[in-house]
């Protein structure tokens, strides 16, 4: 009988480790990209992809170079000529290090990822680094020539899963058209942005994205058409007084391409306000699946009232059972929590009449994937955020700017470690039948179905489901 070698250092162990955590025994196709369906990949119009390898680690997993540990903390920062680094204590060896994606990088992190843009956005090797040299300030040994971004795109092409569209792209329109942007002066300035090549082909590629053409034309007349005095009058999404039941419905906490990518490009950015557009601009030009935005949605009373009179779904009064004069007497906390309890068992519908006569708000980003409209929202500190009736809110005024059903629309807020999903058609539509089970089992585990009508108790697998070796 065959004996396996012994790992002789901590390394080696931890190595095999990483190794074992990046196979996919059961499904040995499942590929390092945001959901990608490669079955039959070659047999989807309007362009084939050559078969990919297994996903192995790259500089978007981060580990320790000198014992292949991932447990590690941020450890200060190192300034370099041109930039600040972030630096990290591996607990396992007690070295600092400095991730592999800015460890001996002349330019900063933030010209290399503009630099790669420019190129996926269609132009040229040359046109990229000399419109990067002319918009740039770094001062460093060199300018940056064709080949040092050609270096940079190759090294960085796991991340960029828009590359294997960019030679179509450019075929259909040049590197100016590709992008439609406008400056939205809602309140504050919002920077919408739009990426046509990609919406075409994305509907084009995948029968199930050929019901999305009224999201095309929609994202194609907002520069021109938005009715910037709504932005100005209704209120805001997250501050619209309307919630949903939360009875019937689970949000799913698991981890997606989109959580490596802001960790990547969040590192690249020095100010918090600057963190949204970076990881928008970055987002929009390089992955696969985002078209847009900063997509400016509005919802008026007579589409709620529409959708509360034809379409049956549930729309409710924001209160405040929480009385915070006996928050602070400990002997009533027990009564207090009774009647917190049995308050939130009262929801209370909206009237035709107390409706709010418009509600605003600015998406994220649109993406189209799998056979659904994903409306994402970048949330700091994601797991502690519950933003479901924001984000629903937002699906239903899509819906009823573009003409498509609710069923059609997934709803997400991630950060770097977390991203909870859920369906809004869920929140909003509580149909009469009795329920047949209790919990909900998916691929990162099981999720009882919330029972609480204020809130959401679980984001997170109860059991996790472990492949089998």
């Amino acid at each position: 009988m065959a004996v396996s070698p012994k790992i002789s250092t901590k390394k080696e162990l931890n190595l095999e480790k990483n190794k074992m955590t990046c196979e996919h025994p059961e499904n040995p196709k499942i590929l390092n990209k945001e959901n990608l369906d490669d079955q039959n990949t070659e047999e989807k119009l309007p362009m084939s992809v050559l078969p990919k390898d297994e996903p192995k680690k790259t500089f978007l997993e981060i580990v320790c170079p000198y014992c292949a540990g991932a447990n590690f903390v941020k450890r200060g920062t190192r300034k370099k000529k041109n930039e600040t680094v972030q630096l990290y204590l591996c607990h396992d060896c007690k070295k600092t290090f400095t991730p592999g994606a800015s460890k001996g990088k002349h330019y900063p992190m933030g010209v290399i990822l503009d630099a790669m843009s420019l190129y996926y956005l269609g132009y040229s090797l040359e046109e990229a680094a000399s419109r990067c040299r002319s918009y740039t300030d770094v001062v460093s040994e060199g300018q940056i020539t064709a080949s040092t971004l050609a270096a940079w795109i190759e090294q960085y092409k796991p991340l960029c899963a828009y590359a294997r569209m960019r030679q179509f792209a450019v075929k259909m329109m040049s590197a100016k058209e590709v992008l439609s942007s406008a400056t939205l002066a809602h309140r504050q300035l919002y920077r919408f942005r739009h990426h046509r090549a990609k919406t075409i082909l994305i509907i084009e590629e995948d029968w199930k994205h050929s019901r999305f053409w009224p999201l095309k034309d929609f994202l194609d007349l907002v520069p021109v058409e938005c009715p910037h005095q709504y932005f100005s009058e209704g209120m805001r999404a997250s501050e619209a007084p309307i919630t949903f039941s939360k009875t019937e419905m689970i949000v799913r906490g698991k981890n997606n391409f989109a959580n490596k990518m802001a960790k990547f490009v969040l590192e690249s950015v020095e100010q918090s306000k600057d963190r949204h557009d970076a990881l928008q601009r970055f987002m929009l030009a390089n992955d696969s699946v985002t078209v847009a935005t900063e997509v400016p949605v509005y919802i008026r009373r007579e589409d709620l009232l529409h959708m509360k009179t034809q379409l049956g779904f549930k729309l409710y009064k924001k209160s405040k059972f929480q009385n915070p004069n006996v928050k602070s007497n400990p002997k009533s906390k027990i009564q207090n929590e009774e009647l917190k309890n049995k308050k939130e068992k009262d929801l209370e519908e909206f009237s035709a009449d107390d409706l709010p006569r418009l509600i605003t708000g600015h998406i994220d980003f649109v993406q189209v994937r799998n056979g659904q409209i994903h409306i994402l929202d970048y949330k700091p500190n994601a797991a502690k955020e519950r933003p479901i009736e924001q984000l629903t809110i937002y699906a239903l005024a899509l819906s009823r700017l573009t003409g498509l059903k609710v069923f059609n629309f997934k709803c997400a807020w991630f950060d770097e470690k977390d991203y909870f999903e859920f369906y809004p058609l869920h929140v909003v539509y509580k149909p009469d039948r009795r329920r047949r089970r209790n919990k909900i089992t998916t691929i990162e585990g099981s999720y009882p179905i919330n029972e609480n009508p204020k809130r959401v108790e679980k984001i997170r697998p109860t059991a996790e489901i472990c492949p089998t070796f």
